[in-house]
């Protein structure tokens, strides 16, 4: 047997579990040596090979790291999906103008955008555990002032604080995700981030659903989101620092602890090179700028349309003449619940086809129902209904993509960096687009504005035909070396 095969069995053998296996607590502190013994394993193979977090089976932990990782993916859905409900009750109650209905949609996308900039950098500073418990911890405090809310201004102000909030932790979560997920199950792992926050925007549908008939039900929904976050925050308090963010801030010692406690005492050391500066400017140096510019504008192109759909819902399942008001609602939750389910589809197509060639045939199929929409939109229900599942349907694997594209394209020290300054760029475009969706809805009609989504994403395909990288089977540091990726 090779030496991969043999770490594979050295790991099957019970090294990788899902309790600590001792050496450090899970904030990074030490523990007592009495304690690590009792906590490791009694048995190991002899001469078991190195086992490396590329080649390590995914275990329970492992899977649990990339669960409650996940949280801050389904706040973002949660929270996002959420406030077009709550509007239907908010703008009769302060007489909101459709100004300052665009402006309540799109303040928390202008939270996102310095979040996931400003956490990326931060995270790439001081590390992903701190910052990890940090911003869940602020986003329960946040949801539950954002019901005393007694104007339009407070609210704006509110869901701005949100915002920064969710988007700081796309970069903590999507970096140690990808820092600790094995290759073969990377896209699997990242899919998990996709998945979850369309399972957040379909949950938040069945709680507008549920409570916009009661009296005062939008601060019900608000301050739901404190629900979720006290699970949050239970479940990530014992996640570890990432291994590979130690090493690379010649942190070894420290990041050896955290792979004997994940994979066992035969861990093999992290292959890091120690950077233990993190500058802004790599992210846009000779290597890495053509990624990010990439990344930035396929993702906009990508969530632009999307996040309309989410934020005006109902607004646009009326304006097909779906349904409208408590049917709209459902209508919305439908469409969702297609969102949801093209992504477990593209997880396995990520590994199997490759990245490059889930990405364009996607974005053709997602293309071809915005198209649908826009050029027929007084066709009859069931052609609405099967062009919106065909968009969302296929939404699964750029929705991936999204996350796990600049996880794989750029190292260590500037991974989580590289995430938000992406998710940045994308969210100027969100911004701009939910402040005017209502407006331009209001003006031109239903079919011009899908006709517009068609647009952008008809640039993400020629785009991604053109550029696209292929990252399947290869490790972290292969994937994020300077250089050109093959396309085939």
């Amino acid at each position: 047997m090779d030496a991969r095969g043999t770490s594979r069995s050295a790991c099957r053998h019970g090294r990788a579990d899902d309790g600590p296996r001792g050496g450090i607590k899970a904030d990074g502190g030490r523990v007592s040596s009495s304690n690590a013994s009792a906590a490791a394993p009694s048995e190991e193979p002899l001469g078991a090979a190195p086992v490396t977090i590329d080649e390590a089976p995914s275990t329970p932990f492992l899977r649990r790291i990339a669960f409650f990782s996940s949280g801050g993916s389904f706040l973002d859905g949660y929270v996002l999906s959420l406030i077009g409900v709550a509007l239907t009750q908010i703008g009769p109650l302060f007489r909101l103008t459709d100004a300052e209905s665009a402006a309540i949609g799109a303040s928390v996308l202008a939270g996102i955008l310095l979040g996931t900039v400003v956490g990326g950098y931060l995270t790439d500073l001081i590390g992903r555990k701190r910052m990890f418990v940090v911003d869940i911890v602020a986003l329960g405090v946040l949801s539950l002032l954002s019901t005393q809310c007694a104007d339009a201004l407070q609210l704006i102000c509110a869901r701005f604080l949100i915002g920064v909030f969710v988007g700081a932790d796309y970069p903590i979560a999507t970096s140690l995700i990808a820092e600790f997920a094995p290759t073969r199950s990377r896209a699997v792992s990242m899919g998990m981030v996709s998945a979850a926050w369309y399972l957040g925007a379909t949950v938040a549908a069945v709680v507008g659903w549920a409570l916009i008939d009661v009296p005062g039900g939008w601060r019900w929904m608000l301050g739901s989101a404190i629900v979720p976050c006290a699970v949050l925050l239970i479940g990530r308090r014992d996640i570890p620092e990432s291994p590979r963010w130690l090493a690379s801030k010649g942190r070894h010692d420290e990041a050896a602890q955290v792979m004997s406690r994940v994979f066992g005492p035969h861990a093999a050391p992290v292959a890091e090179p120690a950077r233990p500066r993190t500058s802004l400017g790599t992210v846009f140096s000779q290597g890495y700028l053509g990624r990010i510019l990439f990344l930035g504008v396929l993702t906009l192109c990508q969530v632009v349309p999307m996040y309309a759909i989410y934020t005006f819902g109902p607004d646009i399942m009326a304006a097909f003449g779906l349904a409208s008001g408590k049917e709209a609602i459902l209508g919305e939750s439908a469409v969702s619940l297609l969102f949801l389910l093209g992504t477990f589809p593209a997880m396995y197509w990520l590994n199997t086809l490759g990245r490059r060639r889930v990405l364009i045939g996607s974005l053709a199929c997602m293309l071809a129902g915005l198209v649908a929409l826009g050029l027929f939109p007084q066709a009859p229900a069931a052609v609405i209904v099967a062009a919106f599942g065909l968009y969302a349907f296929f939404s699964g694997g750029p929705g991936i993509l999204q996350w796990l594209y600049p996880n794989e394209l750029f190292p260590t020290e500037v991974r989580a960096t590289a995430v938000g300054v992406a998710i940045g760029i994308s969210r100027v475009g969100t911004i701009a687009a939910t402040y005017g969706l209502p407006l331009f809805l209001a003006r031109f009609g239903i079919g011009p504005t899908m006709l517009v989504a068609a647009g952008l994403v008809a640039l993400a395909l020629g785009l991604s035909a053109a550029l696209a990288p292929e990252t399947r089977g290869k490790t972290l540091s292969e994937a994020s070396a300077p250089g050109r990726h093959r396309r085939a």
